[in-house]
Order: structure tokens, then sequence, then C-alpha cells
């Protein structure tokens, strides 16, 4: 016995075996056989230790109990609290053991079996249960599994009854399962996956596998569908659209098959059927191989345009109802997706069904992570243990046999972040021993020996490059290194989507078509994990680690998705559709417009081709273009249409449409756009020119004019309206991205910008000024902007000039901006703050939008004239921080009902407005802690630094990084009258 006062709990002989009496795993299948439905409220009661608990014969009827929906998770109703970390288990790392102080949830449902309910043998079925169940039937103890999110069946025949039954489940939150489980999410316990009495007919179908290929060589296809069936019963396929009525396990050549693929995710209904059961089967045809280095689909290579998937929903948890599970996969095909892996375990299997339906390939993973052990320099790793060979087998076996029917299914993945060992080999034989017709993925061992393809996560475009020529650095193994050489590479997770960004998706996009080997990746992840909840006052928020009192916990690292919580899409979800659409618009170098297929499957006689053409964002003319007939891959040059005179800066959008509905989107849905320059912009005046209406000094007052400057030469008034100053801004509030992610810092994976933002003072500039003069008809301002305990400084001259047909039409300002000192670090951003009077409500600018746009994250958005309210122009991050950049803006105007702001670059500025300052982001912890003041907060900037991925992987390419250097940019200022 383990001593007590380690407060964790003996260890049995069983600690490592995975169940106890559980069936053997199979299919999960729509069957007409009876099926009692045991989904609804339960009774329920927590007990906070392992050892307590209630007799299983106790009903749950006093009122210690209480009522507790299933599928759900207990700490979602009020019974404990969730919990989050990405790495660190949230208990002492003593495997197997886990704590006596092991939160224990008894469950307690009346079961009334019908009158005709079937006699023979009834199962119980669990679809997912978090993290160790304990069963009973009427008082009999009938078995216990762990796995949580794969399927357990256990015979009760011998122990239902006629009439009413009662269920019994003890569920414990902590098991030693739970050391295969660290996955990087919320710590939720209880039945949270669909419960069930399933009768099984003698003579029934017991399992089911399909064998469905496709012979791109040929256009033919085989299928052959085996069964498992009670006392060998007699089973027969039949396929009526194909013609094929055939025993099963009789395998038959057709030659006149349509391939499934995500793009054409074709399926035949099919139908098995004993004398006693039927069993509906929906078919695709497809093979997935790897031939010649690459991962090929019906002997087309693959490109993954994917996203990792965590099953969530802000209120239920990982209790996901098929409304939203349709809603992602829809969203998923709506931004050009293609392909999910279920990270970091098999997900629903009705989500599986709708990827067969609507199309979208999958990494079926497994429920398998040991990443705590990381912590512990994987001392005690359950992968290398064999003592924990049956767990991980039984795994993996799960895995495979439930999901192995869906067409959707082209790689099985080991887990996740498990290590290597002994333990993860034996999986891989295992599962090709059951399905050899799919490859193997798993990331963590890099000599990928227990691998089809070569995975990482998160290498630097640099690095991507060098695998794509298969020029790496060699594994220390020779045979290890040349084996993995000839595998395809697959990035299983990258461009890390926490907060704003990421950034860089181009880049990556570019290097997947460049080269052959790289056959594109999976963004982390599809959504942020933020639970809804709200502040003692009733105000709304997505809580994140640490929101609900956890001890340890890992922050705002829940917070990366590229959908909000509420599933609303991140600009970070626009942009990978932007980057991945599967028809590129573009100019051509000479004339014309370059439309490119990079579909892998499909031509182009669905799409529509329209266009429009507007001067400053006006719509002056639209057509439509004719749609080439054009294979995958393929590339034509299109004429322009014949185009009207246009004066004023015209652009020429070109939009690919979908022609008829699709199953996912209507008709009109655009899935690629470009845009051609028609008219460029005229001619900026130069730096220096000459002042139209000389700037004069009355009364302390610098006037040059529209502007008014006080005797420091800080901007107080544009026409009748009060500005609070317009000086040197270099700080912006830190993204996610910009913090960094210290584990990869220390090992010298790219250190954090905002450390080294910070470490020179860019978070507290102080301005100083030196001299304000008149100047050949110019107010000139000069200051000296840097930081206490630094040398590093910027020199700023400001020169002000009235400019316009009558002195109080416009103000010029013409910044120079020289750096002084030893600048080693990149700058947040470059440009000029001001405050406007708070009235002022709506933006109209002509420039690129709708959405925000940085450095390396702009393929979304375009050139036109846009309009939108300043709550309208914020990102709600769940964590906030900066956001809402509009670049390259040729004007903006800032309007309330007492008139406003023109702004005019020249020739453009980026535009962020706000109710709180950067600094005020940046403190902000939540959204609903920032209070709106008396100020419209306006940064016109130069430019800014780009968002990268540092948060988990790289940062900013170099080229995207704004490093200080001697500058000069130039605007306009115009007042704006009441318009009435």
């Amino acid at each position: 016995m383990d001593d007590p006062l380690k407060g964790n709990t003996p260890m049995t002989s069983d600690a490592y075996e995975p169940s106890a009496h559980a069936l053997e795993p199979r299919a999960w299948l729509r069957s007409d056989a009876p099926r009692l439905d045991l989904c609804g409220s339960w009774r329920f009661r927590l007990f906070p230790r392992a050892d307590t608990g209630v007799d299983p014969a106790d009903d749950g009827s006093d009122s210690s109990w209480t009522d507790l929906p299933v599928p759900a998770h207990w700490q979602l109703h009020g019974h404990g609290s969730p919990a989050y970390t990405n790495v660190a288990y949230p208990f002492p790392v003593d495997p197997p053991r886990v704590p006596l102080e092991n939160p224990t949830g008894e469950y307690r449902r009346r079961v009334e079996l019908p009158a005709d309910w079937p006699a023979g043998t009834t199962e119980l079925r669990f679809e997912g249960v978090d993290s160790r169940a304990q069963v009973w039937v009427n008082g009999t103890e009938v078995g216990w599994s762990t796995g949580s999110r794969l399927p357990v069946e256990f015979d009760v025949s011998a122990v239902v009854r006629p009439g009413r039954n009662l269920l019994a489940v003890r569920v414990q939150q902590w098991s030693a399962g739970s050391y295969l489980e660290d996955q990087d999410m919320w710590w939720l316990s209880g039945i949270f996956r669909e419960t069930a009495l399933l009768a099984r007919p003698e003579g029934g179908i017991t399992d089911v596998a399909v064998h469905a290929g496709f012979d791109s060589a040929t256009g033919t296809g085989e299928l052959r569908v085996d069964a498992v069936t009670g006392g060998g019963a007699a089973a027969r396929l039949r396929v009526p659209e194909l013609g094929v009525d055939v025993p099963a396990g009789e395998q038959v050549t057709l030659t006149d098959v349509e391939p499934w693929s995500a793009e054409v995710p074709r399926l035949y209904d099919g139908e098995l059927a004993t004398a006693t059961e039927r069993v509906r089967l929906r078919i695709g045809f497809r093979t997935v191989a790897i031939e010649a280095g690459e991962l090929r689909v019906n002997g087309r290579r693959l490109l993954f345009r994917g996203v990792n998937r965590h099953e969530f929903h802000p209120d239920t948890g990982r209790a996901v109802d098929e409304a939203t599970m349709l809603a992602d996969v829809l969203l998923m095909k709506r931004h050009g997706v293609n392909a999910v892996r279920t990270s970091h375990y098999p997900p629903h299997p009705r989500f599986l069904e709708l990827c067969d339906e609507y199309g979208l390939y999958v990494v079926d993973e497994c429920d398998l992570e040991t990443h705590g052990f990381f912590l512990v320099e994987w001392r005690n790793n359950p992968s290398d243990d064999p003592r924990w060979r049956a767990a991980y087998l039984d795994r993996a076996r799960r895995t495979v046999y439930r999901d192995r029917n869906h067409p959707s299914v082209v790689m099985w993945s080991l887990g996740n972040e498990a290590g290597s060992g002994v333990n993860l080999a034996a999986m891989a034989a295992e599962i090709r021993t059951i399905d050899p017709s799919r490859p193997l993925h798993y990331e963590h061992d890099r000599s990928a020996m227990n691998s089809d393809v070569y995975s990482r996560m998160y290498a630097s475009p640099s690095e991507v490059e060098q695998i794509g020529r298969r020029a790496e650095e060699p594994h220390p193994d020779p045979a290890a290194d040349a084996r993995r050489r000839t595998l395809p590479f697959v990035l299983c997770e990258y461009a890390h989507a926490m907060g704003n960004g990421p950034g860089g998706l181009a880049e990556y996009q570019a290097l997947f078509e460049r080269y052959p080997r790289c056959q594109g990746g999976f963004v982390w992840e599809w959504l942020d994990h933020g639970l809804r909840t709200r502040t003692a006052d009733g105000t709304e928020f997505f809580g994140y680690g640490g929101d609900f009192g956890e001890r340890l916990h890992d922050g705002t690292f829940i917070a990366d998705g590229l959908l909000f919580p509420d599933r609303t899409p991140s600009p970070g979800l626009l942009e990978l559709a932007a980057v991945i659409a599967p028809v590129r618009i573009a100019a051509a170098s000479g004339s014309g417009i370059v439309v490119t297929n990079r579909y892998d499957v499909r031509d182009l006689t669905h799409v529509t081709l329209r266009w429009a053409l507007e001067s400053e964002g006006a719509e002056i003319a639209k057509g439509e273009l004719p749609t080439p007939r054009l294979d995958p891959g393929e590339t034509v040059v299109l004429e322009v249409p014949e185009l009207p005179l246009t004066t004023g800066e015209s652009w020429l959008t070109v939009r690919a449409e979908l022609a008829a509905d699709e199953p996912w989107a209507p008709a009109g849905h655009v899935v690629g756009q470009g845009q051609l320059l028609v008219t460029p912009a005229g001619p900026v005046p130069p730096v220096g020119a000459p002042a139209r209406w000389p700037a004069t000094v009355h009364s302390g007052r610098n006037l040059v004019g529209p502007a008014e400057l006080d005797a420091d030469g800080a901007l107080r008034r544009i026409g009748d309206l009060p500005v609070d100053g317009l000086r040197l801004d270099l700080w912006r509030a830190p993204t996610d991205n910009d913090r960094g992610h210290p584990q990869r810092a220390a090992a010298g994976q790219g250190a954090s910008l905002l450390a080294q933002w910070q470490a020179i003072g860019l978070d507290r500039l102080e301005h100083r000024v030196d001299d304000v003069r008149l100047a050949d008809g110019a107010l000139v301002v000069t200051t000296w902007v840097g930081a206490a305990a630094t040398d590093v400084a910027m020199r700023v001259r400001y020169r002000w000039t009235a400019d316009g047909e009558k002195p109080e039409t416009a103000v010029r300002l013409d910044v120079t901006v020289e750096p002084h000192g030893p600048w080693e670090v990149p700058l947040p951003r470059l440009g000029l703050r001001t405050g406007l009077p708070a009235a002022i409500d709506t933006v109209t600018w002509f420039g690129t939008g709708p959405g925000e746009s940085y450095a390396d994250s702009g393929s979304a958005v375009r050139v036109g004239r846009f309009r939108a309210s300043v709550a309208e122009l914020q990102t709600p991050y769940v964590h906030p921080q900066e956001n809402g950049n509009r670049r390259g803006a040729r004007w903006a105007e800032l309007t309330g009902p007492d008139g406003g702001l023109r702004v005019e670059g020249l020739p453009t500025i980026d535009l962020t407005a706000r109710r709180w300052t950067s600094e005020q982001l940046g403190a902000a912890a939540h959204p609903y802690e920032l209070a709106a003041g008396d100020r419209l907060w306006v940064n016109l900037d130069v430019g800014q630094s780009g968002l990268g991925s540092a948060s988990c992987g790289p940062g900013p390419a170099p080229e995207h990084l704004l490093m200080p250097a001697p500058a000069t940019f130039s605007l306009r200022l115009l007042p704006l009258a009441i318009r009435r």
C-alpha cells in the first residue's frame, strides 16, 4: 500500500489496463435494430474523493442529488470548475497513480425497458465518458473503462430485466488514463457524448468493414464489404445505384463509378442486411497511397489546406451537438478548407459522417497525448513503458474499428506529443494490420519510423523550403534519415492562430505549391476555446485559463483559433480563405487577367467570373467574363474587358463565384478574387514644397491654415474641431504573437518582440520639444523622443504648411524621423497618434478593407471605399490586443454629428481608430475591461511590424519587420463641416 500522505490512490493490479469486461471494438453503425436512447436528465451527485461514493443500488431520489443533463460536463453545470492547461498535468506526475482527492460523479438513471424489447443480447454503449467510467445495472457491476473520447460497450443481457431498471455510473475525473489525455484543452469531466441501450438481434450484424477503392488509371472501383454476424449468419450487400447485390465478403469490380474526393464527395447509398438486421452504408470510392514520394488520393497529389479541430462549444464544452458540427463543416467549406486533423482524439462519429457528405479530408487522431512528461524530461513516459502497451493498443483499435468505413479518413494518426517508444511502434503495427489501406501519421518521432509521412510542427518557411528540396538537417540515424527523405512532408501544425494573426500564411502556401514534397498542413487551430461566462453585474465574456480559480493554468493559450468562441470568423480565417482560395485571380505581368485553377480535382465550369470597375471606390461599370474550362493546376490569361475611361485611382475587381447552389454554399458565394490597377493615383506634391499661405503666430498660438497649435507646437484644433495633439507613436498594444512563447524563446527559437521593445522603453516614451519656429512660411517643430535609462531615441521634425485653395481649406504635415543610438530591434509601429472628440463615431475611407490587415496578413482585403462605425472597426479578440488596422488608406473621413476630420495620405497611411489608447488596450485582460472615455484615439501610421505566429511558431519574416531607419511621410488634414 502506498503512503496515504502522498495523496495518491493505491496502485492496483489493473492500473495499466484500459478496461474490464468491455466488448470488442467495432464500427459505428446506423442499424434498424431497436435502440433505447438514454440521453436526457440523470440524477447526479459529486463527491470530492475517489474513495467515497454511494451504493450502486441508491437511485438518487433524495434531495442530496440534483439533475444533470447527459451528455454534458458536470463542471459546466455548477459542480466544480473547469481548468485549462496546455502541457502540465494538473496533478502530481506519478504514473499510473492519481490523487485521492479526485472528484467523482455518481450518475443514476431509471430506465424503463419497453415491453416489446426483444429477448436476447442487450448492450450498453457509451460514446464518450471522461475519464473513467464504472458501470452497474440493477446493483450488479458490468465493467469499467478508460479512453475518454472513444466508445465502449458492455453486454448487460444478464442483468437487465423487463420493466424498470436502475443504471448507475461512477465517473472519476482522474484515472490512469488521464496520463494519456493531456491534450491542450479544458479538463472537463462526465458523460459528454450519447449513451444508449442496444438490442442485438440473433443473427444480426456485429461489425462491418467497407473496402471501396478506386483505380485512377482504369477508372474502375473495387468494392467488398466484410461483415461479422451473429452465429455466422448470411449477410448481403445491396447498392441499387450500381446494380450491386452480392453476399458480404464478395469483391466486385465496377467500371462506371465516380470517385469520392473532398471537392466532389460522391457517395453511394448501400445496405448490408441479414434476416434480422439492416445496416445503412454510405460508400465512397477512393484510394489513398504514397507514390513517388507523394501522398495521393485517387492518383492525384493531395494538398492539405487544413485546420486542427478540437470539439468545443462555449456553453457545453466537448458535448457538441450536430448543429454545431454542421456549422463547423459549412464554415470550413465556405472558407476553402479541405482537411481536418482531429486534434487530438477521434471526433464525434457524426462529424465524420458530415465530412463524408460535404467533403473534407480527415487525419483521424487517436485519443493520446502525454505532453506533460516533457516537463519532467520525459521520465516514466508511458509511450516507452511496456506496462502501458495494452492501453495504447486499446485506443488504437477502438479508433480504427470505429472509423474505418469513412472515405473522408485518409490518414490515421497515432496521437500527439507523446514522445517516442515501444508502445507507439506497437500501435503502428496494430493499425497497419487492421487497416493497411491508409498511411500513418505521427509527428513527435523525428525519425518518422512509425509514420508514413514526415510531419513537423511550426517549422519556419526557410526550414520548409529546405525540406521541400529534401535538403533538411540529417537525422542522426543514417537509415532513418534515408527513409525520411523519401517521405512526403506535412505540417501537422503551423501558423498559430492565437489572437491577432497568424501572419505569413501566403509564404507557407507558396512553398506548398512550389515543392511537390510539401503537401500542405493544418493551421492551429479552428476555434478559440473561451467559455461563456459573466461578471458579477452580468456582463458576458469568454473566460480562459485562470478565470475559474485554477491555481495552475496556461492563461490565454486556449484562445488560439480562427473562429471566436461563438464561431464568428476572425480576420485570421478570412486571411486563410484568401490565401488558399481554389481560384486565383491576378494581374498579368503585361496585360490581362491571370486565372489559375487551384482545385485538386474539379475544373472551373461550376464558377462564374464577374468584374466590377471602381473609381475612388465608386462603382463605374460591371460585367461578366467568359469562364474558361480549366483543369486542376491550369492557368489562362484572359483579356481585360473594354472599360470606360476614369480619372481617379481606379481598380478592376474580378471575382469567381459559384454559378449554382452547392450543398455547402449558395450560388454567388465567392471562391476567389483579385484586383488589377486600371488608373493610378495622381502625383503627390513633393516634401518641402513652398507654403501657399504663410503660418503666423497670434497671442501665443501658432496658426497654419485651419490648424491651431500651441506654443510647444502641439496641434490643438483643426477648424472648429478640438484635437488632442498629433505626435510620433511607436507603440502598439502587444499581440499574443508579440509576447511570444517562453519555452520556444528559451530554446533559441525566437525571442519575444515584446521583451525586446520593453527593454529599450518603447512602452514608456517621453517627448521633449527642442525647437518651434517659423521658416519659409511653415511652422517647424523639432522634438526628441526616447525613454528613461536608454540612449536610443528618435529625432522628429514636423513641418506644418497651409495647403488648399483657401487658408482654411487644409493643412499639410511632413514628418521626418531620424533614429539615434544603437537601434537593434524592430519597431511595433511608426506613425502619429491623436485624440478627437468622442462624438466622432463613423469612419469612411478609400483604401484596403473591409477588414483589418497587416504587413504579413493582407490577402483578404481589397482596395475600395468602405464605411464603418468605430465599434465595427474593432476586432474583439478574447484577449485584448492590437487590432483593427486598415492599411493603405488614400483618405479617411472621421465624422460625427458636429462635423469631423478628413485625413489624406500622401500617398497613403495606415489607419486605426478606437475608444481607448494602446496602453489601455494592452492593460485589459478581457474586452469588458475596456471603457470608452472622452476621446477617440486615432493612429495614422507609416506601418507596423508584421504578426507572425510566435505565440507558438515563428515570428514575422525579416521583410515584414519594421526596422528603424530614417523616414519621411506626409499627410493632409481637412476640417469637415456639419452636414445637415
